[in-house]
């Protein structure tokens, strides 16, 4: 009996760690799909934002002489926003950035093409423009709202990845962490507001 106790008690530590890196594996699997997911959401939303862009371009240029340079922006803007693309098994840290950096870019031309719009009360008169101006800040919110699920399953997938002894399988399985979405440099300080 003694001769099979030590063959049996390997076995069965084999098994049992068989069995975590399997629980490990398949739970990390569906952790990374939901990233995967939800970073389909997030290009949604910004998918949206550039195609009702491309439409407000049209209406400014149509409603009111507008200065060139700011619609230049905005088209450039949205140009290298759209160019930028990752796939959803590479979001590395720095694709996060890279990704970030062209859509803050992006925000902010329309930002400046948005105020700039209020020197123009016949553009401002103009339905589609009305429209528009709703519509934009509901994208917005919804760009927002995905970011911040995204950087929920982000970190609910790290988190797994990152613990101990999850963090030595992680290596062996080939899982790597997924970037963040990060406020835009500038953010932190509050606007200066003068009347």
């Amino acid at each position: 009996m003694k001769k099979y106790l030590v063959p049996l008690v390997l076995l069965g530590v084999v098994l049992i760690i068989g069995m975590y890196a399997m629980n490990f594996y398949n739970g990390t699997v569906g952790l990374n799909e939901d990233v995967g997911k939800q970073w389909s959401n997030v290009e949604n939303a910004y998918q949206l934002r550039a195609d009702k862009t491309k439409n407000l371009v049209e209406i400014v240029k149509g409603a009111a002489e507008f200065e060139k340079e700011t619609l230049t922006e905005v088209i450039e803007a949205r140009a290298k926003a759209t160019s930028v693309n990752i796939n959803a098994n590479d979001l590395t840290p720095e694709k996060m950035a890279q990704f970030q950096q062209a859509q803050d870019q992006f925000t902010g031309a329309l930002s400046r093409l948005m105020v700039t719009v209020e020197r123009y009360p016949e553009l401002k008169a103009v339905k589609g423009f009305q429209d528009f101006q709703v519509q934009y800040e509901g994208m917005e919110n919804r760009i927002g709202v995905e970011r911040r699920k995204f950087n929920d399953v982000a970190r609910d997938y790290n988190t797994r990845i990152k613990r101990f002894p999850g963090n030595m399988m992680a290596g062996f399985f080939g899982f790597q962490e997924k970037g963040y979405f990060e406020a835009a440099e500038g953010t932190e300080n509050a606007p200066d507001i003068k009347f």
